[in-house]
C-alpha cells in the first residue's frame, strides 16, 4: 500500500527547536516524528512511502540513509527548490509511487492512536460503493474546537470552510469538522490535479475548488487520541499517546 508523509515544512511554530533541525527530526520520547509515524504506516501495512523535503531537506536524507529506509521501500520528494505547499508536494510526488492504488498521506507533525490501515480500508469500500460520484479523497475529520472547519452535506462530502474567527466562509455551509492531518487521496483525484497549473498549492483550497466536481468524503475519527505537534507544548501530549500505543 502507498503512503506519503508530509515533511517540508518550515516548522515556525516549533522554534527553537527547528533552528538547526527540520519539524520531522524533531523528537519525542526519543524518537523522531519522522520515525514514529514511519513505524505507525509500516505496521498498518504500507510498504511504498514518499517523503518530501525542503527546511533542512539534507538532513532527512541523512537519517533515512542512516536507518536504511527502515527495511522499506522510501522515496525523496525533493522541493529544496521551491516549497510546494500541500498541493502541490502531493502533485509532485505522484510520479515516485510505482505502484498504482490509493495513496494514505500523512502530516508529519501529527501524532494519533487512529488505524490507519482501517482508514485506507473505508476509503477502498467507499469507493466502490459510491454509484453516483466519484470519490477523490477520504479526509480524517473530528470535532476538536479550532478556528477553522471544513463543511460537510448530508452525504458527509465536502461543501465549504469557514475561520469561525474572522467570519469568511468559502463554498457553501454545512456540518463542520475539523480537518486531522491524515487522509487518502484516490486515483480519481490524479486528473485534477494533473490540470492545476500551478506549482504551488494548498490541498485544501484545491478542494474547495473542485468539491463541486468531484466527491470528497470525511471520516470521523472522534474519540480517538491525537494532537498536532505544531507547537513545543503539544510535544507533552504527543509523548502520552505514544506511550499508550
Amino acid at each position: 500500500m502507498n503512503a506519503m508523509i508530509f515533511a517540508a515544512g518550515l516548522g515556525t511554530r516549533l522554534r527553537p527547536l527547528t533552528d538547526d533541525r527540520p519539524k520531522a527530526l524533531v523528537e519525542v520520547n526519543g524518537k523522531t516524528l519522522l520515525e514514529h509515524n514511519i513505524t505507525k504506516l509500516k505496521n498498518a501495512g504500507f510498504d511504498h512511502l514518499v517523503v518530501n523535503i525542503h527546511h533542512f531537506g539534507e538532513q532527512i536524507i541523512s537519517f533515512l540513509d542512516a536507518h536504511d529506509n527502515f527495511g522499506i521501500d522510501i522515496k525523496v520528494s525533493d522541493e529544496r527548490q521551491m516549497l510546494l505547499d500541500t498541493g502541490g508536494g502531493l502533485k509532485r510526488a505522484f510520479p515516485l509511487f510505482d505502484e498504482p492504488g490509493p495513496i494514505l498521506v500523512h502530516n508529519v507533525d501529527i501524532i494519533s492512536d487512529i488505524d490507519l490501515g482501517e482508514l485506507y480500508r473505508q476509503h477502498v469500500e467507499q469507493v466502490e460503493n459510491s454509484l453516483t460520484r466519484k470519490l477523490g479523497a477520504t479526509l480524517a475529520i473530528h470535532e476538536r474546537t479550532t478556528s477553522r472547519y471544513l463543511m460537510f452535506d448530508a452525504q458527509k462530502y465536502i461543501c465549504g470552510w469557514t475561520n469561525v474567527k474572522t467570519g469568511e466562509v468559502k463554498g457553501m455551509m454545512g456540518e463542520k469538522f475539523a480537518y486531522a492531518g491524515i487522509q487518502v487521496i484516490d486515483p480519481n483525484l490524479f486528473p485534477y490535479l494533473s490540470a492545476k497549473e500551478e506549482d504551488a498549492f494548498p490541498i485544501i483550497g484545491f478542494y474547495l475548488d473542485i468539491c463541486q466536481s468531484i466527491a470528497l468524503t470525511g471520516v470521523n475519527v472522534f474519540g480517538t487520541a491525537w494532537v498536532d505537534c505544531g507547537k513545543p507544548e503539544a510535544l507533552e501530549k504527543a509523548a502520552s499517546i505514544l506511550e499508550k500505543s
